[in-house]
């Protein structure tokens, strides 16, 4: 997850890439002008589709809403969903690739991360990201770059388990955790997570 991104281009989800939207997202709802043309779109990518797609797997990406950032940071929708998923696209602010795909108690937990909200209890969600992911850190959900003496936390594809202290138990933390095993990301803040590496 992440804080730099779309709303600072717009981070993550990101996190980085959701920090300090000025609009929430909640399931396959995103609260801003969804009648705004594409060409309002502030393009992060030349095909922000086809990067938010490459987020979840095919039968998920295919029918989900593809949301993006407009000019001012606000979410706007490129295309609308069938199935309760949002995607969005690459956040060109960090050092790799981090497309994600959420599904919609996941977006409760956005809507919560991005308002500085506590999220809601006994809401479990999902959050894909299989293109990987960069974070500043793996302390701080508000973070846009890292800490001194600190560096990028690059995870391969990974899928987030959000909403549930009980699902963290057992797994490693930390500043430098070792993604290629599952770890919790912002440990001991509201917005705790599992990260789990997957094969692509």
């Amino acid at each position: 997850m992440k804080s730099t991104s779309y709303c600072l281009a717009i981070g993550l989800f990101t996190p980085v890439a959701l920090a300090g939207c000025n609009k929430a997202v909640s399931g396959q709802n995103v609260i801003a002008s969804a009648n705004a043309s594409n060409s309002s779109v502030a393009s992060t990518s030349k095909d922000p589709i086809t990067s938010a797609e490459s987020a979840a797997p095919a039968n998920i990406a295919r029918d989900a809403a593809i949301v993006v950032p407009d000019a001012k940071g606000d979410m706007q929708i490129v295309r609308k969903g069938k199935n309760g998923w949002t995607c969005m696209p690459d956040t060109p602010s960090t050092p790799g690739p981090d497309p994600m795909c959420w599904d919609a108690n996941a977006g409760k937990w956005l809507a919560a991360y991005m308002g500085h909200k506590t999220p809601p209890t006994g809401v479990v969600g999902v959050i894909y990201m299989l293109a990987g992911g960069s974070d500043p850190g793996n302390t701080d959900p508000y973070a846009d770059k890292p800490h001194q003496g600190e560096d990028w936390v690059t995870t391969g594809p990974h899928i987030m388990v959000v909403g549930s202290k009980e699902v963290l138990a057992g797994y490693p933390e930390g500043v430098k955790p070792d993604t290629s095993a599952p770890y919790v990301m912002w440990a001991g803040t509201p917005y705790a997570h599992l990260m789990i590496p997957v094969t692509r």
